[in-house]
Protein backbone atom coordinates (compact mmCIF):
# COMPACT_ATOMS: atom_id res chain seq x y z
CA UNK A 1 0.00 0.00 0.00
CA UNK A 2 1.03 3.30 -0.66
CA UNK A 3 2.48 4.98 2.57
CA UNK A 4 0.69 8.58 1.54
CA UNK A 5 -2.49 7.29 1.16
CA UNK A 6 -2.25 4.84 4.55
CA UNK A 7 -1.07 7.74 6.77
CA UNK A 8 -4.15 9.95 5.79
CA UNK A 9 -6.25 6.73 6.63
CA UNK A 10 -7.22 5.86 2.57
CA UNK A 11 -7.35 2.19 1.52
CA UNK A 12 -5.26 1.87 -1.99
CA UNK A 13 -7.41 -0.49 -3.76
CA UNK A 14 -5.43 -0.23 -7.02
CA UNK A 15 -2.85 1.95 -9.12
CA UNK A 16 -5.84 4.05 -9.62
CA UNK A 17 -8.31 3.39 -7.02
CA UNK A 18 -8.33 3.85 -2.98
CA UNK A 19 -11.08 4.44 -0.69
CA UNK A 20 -11.86 5.86 2.73
CA UNK A 21 -14.55 4.58 5.57
CA UNK A 22 -15.38 8.05 7.51
CA UNK A 23 -16.25 7.95 11.05
CA UNK A 24 -19.27 8.28 12.63
CA UNK A 25 -21.74 6.06 10.20
CA UNK A 26 -18.92 4.05 8.53
CA UNK A 27 -19.31 5.84 5.39
CA UNK A 28 -17.10 4.95 2.33
CA UNK A 29 -15.72 7.73 0.15
CA UNK A 30 -13.79 6.22 -3.09
CA UNK A 31 -11.48 8.14 -5.30
CA UNK A 32 -10.81 7.39 -9.37
CA UNK A 33 -7.63 8.94 -10.51
CA UNK A 34 -7.05 9.71 -14.37
CA UNK A 35 -4.43 10.91 -15.94
CA UNK A 36 -6.41 14.20 -16.48
CA UNK A 37 -9.24 13.99 -14.17
CA UNK A 38 -10.26 13.00 -10.89
CA UNK A 39 -13.52 10.79 -9.72
CA UNK A 40 -14.86 11.04 -6.15
CA UNK A 41 -17.96 8.71 -5.05
CA UNK A 42 -19.76 10.03 -1.97
CA UNK A 43 -18.52 12.86 -0.52
CA UNK A 44 -19.41 12.39 3.02
CA UNK A 45 -22.35 13.69 5.18
CA UNK A 46 -21.37 17.58 5.45
CA UNK A 47 -19.59 20.56 4.37
CA UNK A 48 -17.09 20.11 7.02
CA UNK A 49 -16.55 16.28 6.19
CA UNK A 50 -16.95 17.07 2.59
CA UNK A 51 -13.87 19.58 2.84
CA UNK A 52 -12.02 17.43 4.87
CA UNK A 53 -11.91 14.72 2.15
CA UNK A 54 -11.63 17.75 -0.33
CA UNK A 55 -7.95 18.50 0.91
CA UNK A 56 -7.17 14.93 1.33
CA UNK A 57 -7.74 13.63 -2.14
CA UNK A 58 -6.29 16.59 -3.40
CA UNK A 59 -3.09 15.93 -1.10
CA UNK A 60 -2.92 12.34 -2.15
CA UNK A 61 -3.96 12.88 -6.56
CA UNK A 62 -2.13 16.56 -6.19
CA UNK A 63 -5.05 17.48 -8.48
CA UNK A 64 -8.46 19.17 -7.60
CA UNK A 65 -11.28 16.90 -7.66
CA UNK A 66 -13.26 17.30 -11.03
CA UNK A 67 -15.96 14.82 -10.71
CA UNK A 68 -18.04 13.60 -8.13
CA UNK A 69 -20.93 10.55 -8.70
CA UNK A 70 -23.70 9.94 -5.94
CA UNK A 71 -24.40 6.30 -5.60
CA UNK A 72 -27.99 7.08 -3.73
CA UNK A 73 -29.63 9.75 -2.13
CA UNK A 74 -28.84 9.17 1.51
CA UNK A 75 -27.60 12.07 3.53
CA UNK A 76 -24.63 10.33 4.53
CA UNK A 77 -23.62 9.84 1.07
CA UNK A 78 -24.40 13.27 -0.85
CA UNK A 79 -24.44 16.25 1.88
CA UNK A 80 -20.35 16.60 1.80
CA UNK A 81 -21.32 17.92 -1.95
CA UNK A 82 -21.25 21.31 -1.13
CA UNK A 83 -17.80 21.55 -0.59
CA UNK A 84 -16.88 20.67 -3.82
CA UNK A 85 -18.03 23.74 -6.05
CA UNK A 86 -16.77 23.62 -9.48
CA UNK A 87 -16.85 20.05 -9.75
CA UNK A 88 -19.26 18.23 -12.13
CA UNK A 89 -21.77 15.94 -10.23
CA UNK A 90 -23.23 12.65 -11.74
CA UNK A 91 -26.48 10.46 -10.41
CA UNK A 92 -29.03 7.95 -11.60
CA UNK A 93 -32.15 9.98 -12.99
CA UNK A 94 -34.53 11.02 -10.67
CA UNK A 95 -31.88 12.09 -7.92
CA UNK A 96 -31.92 15.87 -9.04
CA UNK A 97 -35.35 15.89 -8.10
CA UNK A 98 -35.47 14.19 -5.17
CA UNK A 99 -31.92 16.26 -3.47
CA UNK A 100 -34.46 19.36 -4.53
CA UNK A 101 -37.86 18.84 -3.28
CA UNK A 102 -36.65 16.94 -0.83
CA UNK A 103 -33.97 19.07 0.88
CA UNK A 104 -35.94 19.33 3.88
CA UNK A 105 -36.51 15.56 4.18
CA UNK A 106 -32.93 14.95 3.76
CA UNK A 107 -32.47 17.39 6.10
CA UNK A 108 -34.28 16.22 8.93
CA UNK A 109 -32.94 13.02 8.66
CA UNK A 110 -29.67 14.14 8.45
CA UNK A 111 -30.52 15.43 12.26
CA UNK A 112 -32.40 12.45 13.38
CA UNK A 113 -29.17 10.31 12.84
CA UNK A 114 -27.03 12.62 15.18
CA UNK A 115 -25.68 15.39 12.51
CA UNK A 116 -25.48 18.99 14.01
CA UNK A 117 -28.95 21.28 13.12
CA UNK A 118 -26.94 23.82 12.09
CA UNK A 119 -24.47 21.17 9.83
CA UNK A 120 -27.36 19.40 8.31
CA UNK A 121 -29.16 22.57 7.73
CA UNK A 122 -26.12 24.49 5.82
CA UNK A 123 -25.26 21.54 3.97
CA UNK A 124 -29.26 20.79 2.35
CA UNK A 125 -29.16 24.61 1.44
CA UNK A 126 -25.61 24.56 -0.52
CA UNK A 127 -25.96 21.04 -1.93
CA UNK A 128 -26.19 21.44 -5.70
CA UNK A 129 -28.11 18.66 -7.57
CA UNK A 130 -26.65 16.54 -10.12
CA UNK A 131 -26.79 17.61 -13.45
CA UNK A 132 -25.39 14.73 -15.36
CA UNK A 133 -28.19 11.69 -14.74
CA UNK A 134 -27.49 8.10 -15.60
CA UNK A 135 -30.55 6.15 -17.07
CA UNK A 136 -28.77 3.28 -18.36
CA UNK A 137 -25.20 3.47 -18.03
CA UNK A 138 -22.36 6.57 -18.72
CA UNK A 139 -18.89 6.00 -19.64
CA UNK A 140 -16.89 8.58 -18.27
CA UNK A 141 -13.55 9.09 -19.42
CA UNK A 142 -10.94 10.29 -16.85
CA UNK A 143 -8.08 9.81 -19.27
CA UNK A 144 -6.33 6.90 -19.17
CA UNK A 145 -8.92 4.82 -17.34
CA UNK A 146 -12.76 5.01 -18.79
CA UNK A 147 -15.19 4.52 -15.44
CA UNK A 148 -18.76 3.05 -16.12
CA UNK A 149 -21.55 4.68 -14.07
CA UNK A 150 -23.97 1.88 -14.09
CA UNK A 151 -27.81 3.06 -12.88
CA UNK A 152 -28.46 -0.89 -11.58
CA UNK A 153 -31.80 0.27 -9.30
CA UNK A 154 -33.86 0.45 -7.97
CA UNK A 155 -32.87 -1.55 -4.42
CA UNK A 156 -31.70 -0.17 -1.38
CA UNK A 157 -33.28 3.51 -3.05
CA UNK A 158 -34.74 4.40 -5.88
CA UNK A 159 -31.96 5.68 -7.56
CA UNK A 160 -28.83 3.33 -6.69
CA UNK A 161 -26.01 4.15 -8.82
CA UNK A 162 -22.65 2.12 -9.08
CA UNK A 163 -18.96 2.90 -10.53
CA UNK A 164 -17.31 0.44 -12.29
CA UNK A 165 -13.37 0.64 -13.06
CA UNK A 166 -11.66 -1.32 -15.19
CA UNK A 167 -8.04 -2.88 -14.34
CA UNK A 168 -6.02 -5.47 -13.63
CA UNK A 169 -8.53 -6.29 -11.18
CA UNK A 170 -12.08 -4.16 -11.76
CA UNK A 171 -13.44 -2.31 -8.55
CA UNK A 172 -16.93 -1.58 -7.76
CA UNK A 173 -18.10 1.06 -5.98
CA UNK A 174 -21.52 -0.34 -5.02
CA UNK A 175 -22.95 2.40 -2.90
CA UNK A 176 -25.48 0.43 -0.20
CA UNK A 177 -26.75 -2.11 -2.49
CA UNK A 178 -23.78 -3.60 -0.51
CA UNK A 179 -23.22 -3.33 3.06
CA UNK A 180 -20.85 -5.14 4.81
CA UNK A 181 -20.70 -3.98 8.18
CA UNK A 182 -24.30 -4.87 9.31
CA UNK A 183 -27.20 -5.82 7.71
CA UNK A 184 -28.66 -4.12 4.24
CA UNK A 185 -31.09 -1.01 5.50
CA UNK A 186 -34.16 -1.27 4.12
CA UNK A 187 -35.63 2.16 4.34
CA UNK A 188 -38.91 3.48 3.45
CA UNK A 189 -37.86 4.56 -0.09
CA UNK A 190 -36.37 1.39 -1.10
CA UNK A 191 -37.79 -1.04 -3.60
CA UNK A 192 -37.04 -4.26 -1.80
CA UNK A 193 -38.68 -7.18 -4.28
CA UNK A 194 -35.96 -5.30 -7.26
CA UNK A 195 -33.05 -5.18 -4.96
CA UNK A 196 -32.04 -8.88 -5.63
CA UNK A 197 -32.52 -8.02 -9.42
CA UNK A 198 -30.16 -4.87 -9.11
CA UNK A 199 -27.80 -7.13 -7.14
CA UNK A 200 -27.75 -9.79 -10.39
CA UNK A 201 -27.19 -6.76 -12.57
CA UNK A 202 -24.07 -5.10 -10.53
CA UNK A 203 -22.33 -8.94 -10.62
CA UNK A 204 -23.18 -9.11 -14.37
CA UNK A 205 -20.90 -5.87 -15.29
CA UNK A 206 -18.31 -6.67 -11.98
CA UNK A 207 -17.58 -9.87 -12.83
CA UNK A 208 -16.43 -12.80 -10.60
CA UNK A 209 -13.21 -11.50 -9.53
CA UNK A 210 -13.87 -7.89 -8.78
CA UNK A 211 -13.63 -5.90 -5.61
CA UNK A 212 -16.88 -5.16 -4.34
CA UNK A 213 -16.75 -2.04 -2.53
CA UNK A 214 -19.64 -1.78 0.17
CA UNK A 215 -21.24 1.60 0.87
CA UNK A 216 -20.01 0.78 4.45
CA UNK A 217 -18.02 -1.93 5.40
CA UNK A 218 -14.94 -4.23 4.02
CA UNK A 219 -14.43 -4.51 0.73
CA UNK A 220 -15.76 -7.90 -0.27
CA UNK A 221 -15.71 -10.42 -3.36
CA UNK A 222 -18.59 -11.75 -5.63
CA UNK A 223 -19.32 -14.40 -3.62
CA UNK A 224 -20.16 -12.53 -0.24
CA UNK A 225 -22.96 -9.58 -2.79
CA UNK A 226 -24.18 -13.64 -4.57
CA UNK A 227 -25.46 -14.42 -0.22
CA UNK A 228 -26.23 -10.85 0.32
CA UNK A 229 -28.50 -11.09 -2.25
CA UNK A 230 -29.71 -14.49 -1.40
CA UNK A 231 -30.33 -13.21 1.89
CA UNK A 232 -32.51 -10.36 0.37
CA UNK A 233 -34.21 -12.88 -1.50
CA UNK A 234 -35.21 -14.63 1.47
CA UNK A 235 -35.86 -11.72 3.53
CA UNK A 236 -38.80 -9.96 1.48
CA UNK A 237 -39.79 -13.03 -0.71
CA UNK A 238 -38.32 -12.61 -4.03
CA UNK A 239 -38.51 -16.27 -5.87
CA UNK A 240 -35.01 -16.53 -8.30
CA UNK A 241 -35.77 -15.54 -11.51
Amino acid sequence: MDVRWEEAGWERLTGRTGRRRLPVWDCTVGLVVGDDSVLLVDPGSCVREGAEVRAEAERLTGRRVTHIAFTHGHFDHVLGGAAFSGAEFFGAVGLDALLTVGRDELRGDAVRHGLAEAEAAEAADLLAAPKHLVSGEWTLDLGGVQVLLANVGPGHTRHDLAVFVPGVREVVFCGDLVEESGDPSAGPDAVPRQWPAALDRLLSLGGDDALYVPGHGAVVGAAFVRAQRDTLRARFGVSEA
